[in-house]
């Protein structure tokens, strides 16, 4: 599947080159990930450092958040040629964890706050041309009450865990400054199978020069010239946006099952300097439905999405791209039709693949707290942390607005505190993310009652009825009290569930789920997805259903340092039985057979339960060659009750329309 993915990245690459206009480059990009230092500032001078590549994270061990140095020193040299001079010269920052201050030669060029996005610097007045340049790159992720999150459940690894790159570009050019984006945004005021209406609107930065001209041309999926559009643009400013209306009869649009993208090209003429910036993106329209149903082009999508975090078993948050599109290949593998980047974004690889895959996204910023303390402070009402936070949600729109994968931003997620109420400033969250783009909708997540649900256009539900007391069937009441609630009846509400569970924590008795505990068997999370997915999926009155969590992740707050409510292991190769559950029930494009509990395999009891996942319907359950019988339970679930095993025993399950087989040995009752 990752080979697929990446064939399609590169096709798209090779279209936009095969089709664009021969227009020599008029910028040029260096990774500069490679000969660095690394020493903590309690180090003093440094004379130990250890040279790193990036990206790095010197928190990469369990346990380690919040016990290590929370201050680091990355330095490296930078030799810059003399024959740059007379051009600009930017740094950009994929993401440093989670405040980052940058040096040039000594003087101090700037602050970040905020450690998932991307920040652009320039340095040009502070380089020396045709000599060696000493950069230094100081990362702190200590706690403060002016950057979000205050409070996480994951683990938030820290460093420059993302790569670096110097940008060299002539004069006068197309702002990489306005929030770290291109500078350029598509948008989209009016879209249907008829007309997409809107404008490109660009940042300029022309210092000295306060006109120019600017040529538009986008270009379809086919390759062929859809607009093509000249302007002149007067009365520059770098912080005055200039508008190029766009009018493209006939789209090809954006959909899950057809996703169509358009390349926009925009160049500009400055005197003599000329500067030329490419984006990709798809037309769609995104709606809500009054039935609850998220709609693409009007057309109606049943989302199956996975809450997907940040790190990874000894990389902490420093994944590389390979990780990401082995991730994102196995969130296809599962069937599931969307993603979640919990508490920030991830790379915007991530939302290419999305793109390229018709896989909807949804993107949090970082205003969470974790649910395991209930003292978190997640908020303060002052006005330094009510600014990053709005700092921090313009930069994540901004970096991201031109993918059609994104169809909603996250603007909170399990927020409550006892003390100053949060939901004014989720107000003007919300507020502000329509202003930055009204061609999205807005989440959040909620565990709690009251006015926090009724602020964005969406809510999704923190869900764990049946866990910790009742019973897993408890969900089923908990629908129906939901449906015909009259206060909840223009409330546009999907789901969200997990539970923890461990392969290797064996147990004979499925008992309720305690907070804290240290026996957390797999077998409780499998039963907790069983129930939860027959049961909603029967229900039917949600927008969308949310796992949480694709992968185990980092959580130093939890028993193991773990949070283990993945559907695969924090290694990202194990997977639990709940994936291929979901696999069974999602997956209509490849065959799913597996028989679960398969790590339970000595067992007291002779009178046993035989689940088994299947995406077909013809199965053939064997039990030491005898036929069991077989009841479909739900979707992709079947079960053979009340088998008698005494002593050892080989399960074989057959898929008997796709010729597909498992099997498993287990030991029950008095042979153990």
């Amino acid at each position: 599947m990752q080979y697929r993915i990446l064939l399609s990245i590169l096709c798209s690459l090779l279209l936009a080159l095969t089709t664009s206009r021969a227009v020599e480059p008029t910028r040029q990009c260096y990774d500069i990930n490679d000969g660095w230092r690394f020493y903590y500032t309690s180090e003093l001078d440094g004379a130990n450092a250890d040279y790193v590549t990036l990206p790095h994270s010197w928190q990469t061990t369990l346990g380690s958040y919040g016990y290590v140095a929370s201050a680091a020193n990355y330095i490296r040299t930078l030799n810059i040629p003399a024959e740059w001079e007379g051009k600009r010269l930017f740094l950009r920052f994929g993401g440093v964890q989670s405040v980052a201050e940058l040096f040039v030669n000594g003087r101090y060029v700037g602050s970040h706050k905020g450690g998932f996005t991307a920040f652009t610097m320039e340095i040009t007045h502070y380089v020396k041309y045709g000599a060696e340049n000493y950069i230094r790159v100081v990362a702190s992720c200590g706690e403060r009450s002016d950057v979000l999150p205050l409070s996480s459940d994951m683990d938030l690894t820290a460093g420059i865990y993302r790569g670096v790159e110097l940008m060299v570009t002539p004069k006068h050019i197309i702002s990489p400054l306005h929030h770290s984006s291109e500078g350029v945004y598509v948008v989209q005021e009016s879209v249907d199978k008829d007309r997409a209406i809107g404008v490109v609107r660009c940042y300029l930065s022309t210092p000295g020069v306060d006109n120019a001209n600017l040529a538009l041309r986008i270009v379809g999926p086919d390759g062929y010239e859809a607009q093509y559009r000249h302007m002149r643009a007067t009365k520059i400013s770098s912080d005055r946006a200039i508008e190029i209306p766009y009018d493209i009869t006939m789209p090809a649009l954006w959909s899950p099952e057809n996703p169509q993208m358009y390349r926009v090209e925009l160049t500009l003429e400055a005197g003599k300097m000329t500067d030329r910036v490419e984006v990709v993106t798809g037309f769609r329209k995104v709606s809500i439905s009054d039935d609850n149903k998220l709609c693409i082009n009007g057309k109606p999508y049943a989302v199956r999405g996975v809450n997907l975090a940040h790190d990874r078993m000894g990389l902490g948050m420093a994944i590389s791209e390979e990780n990401l599109v082995e991730d994102f290949a196995a969130v296809c593998d599962l069937g599931a039709n969307a993603v979640r980047s919990m508490s920030g974004p991830h790379m915007p690889l991530l939302y290419d693949m999305c793109d390229s895959e018709g896989v909807l996204a949804w993107v949090d910023m970082p205003f969470t707290r974790s649910p395991l303390a209930f003292s978190d402070i997640c908020y303060y009402p002052h006005d330094a942390f009510r600014s990053n936070g709005k700092a921090q949600l313009e930069e994540i729109v901004a970096q991201n607005y031109n993918h059609p994968s994104i169809v909603m931003w996250g603007l909170f997620s399990l927020v409550w505190q006892r003390g100053d109420d949060v939901v004014d400033y989720v107000k003007e969250l919300n507020t502000l993310a329509h202003k930055l783009d009204p061609s999205r909708l807005t989440v959040g997540c909620s565990n709690s009652d009251g006015g926090i649900n009724f602020v964005t256009d969406l809510i999704v539900l923190r869900q764990d009825v049946g866990l910790y007391k009742g019973r897993v069937e408890d969900v089923g009441v908990w629908c129906r009290q939901l449906a015909g609630n009259k206060q909840f009846a223009t409330l546009r509400y999907g789901v969200c569930y997990g539970e923890e569970g461990v392969a290797e924590h064996a147990t004979d008795r499925v008992e309720r789920a305690e907070r804290g505990a240290k026996h957390i068997p797999e077998r409780r999370q499998t039963y907790m997805h069983e129930g939860y997915s027959a049961i909603i999926d029967s229900m039917g009155n949600f927008w969308g259903v949310w796992l949480d969590n694709m992968y185990d992740y980092a959580s130093s707050r939890r028993a193991y340092a773990l949070n283990q409510s993945g559907l695969v292991g924090y290694d990202h190769r194990s997977h639990k039985d709940a994936y291929y559950l979901y696999r069974a029930k999602w997956n209509a494009r490849a065959n799913t057979l597996h028989i679960a509990d398969r790590s339970w395999r000595e067992r007291r009891d002779t009178l046993q339960q035989i689940d088994v996942y299947s995406s077909a319907e013809g199965l053939l359950l064997l039990v030491n060659g005898d036929t069991a019988r077989v009841e479909r339970i739900a979707a992709g679930h079947f079960r053979a009750d009340s088998v008698i095993i005494n002593g050892k025993a080989v399960i074989e399950a057959r898929d008997t329309v796709n010729s597909l087989s498992d099997k498993v040995e287990i030991v029950c009752g008095s042979k153990l």
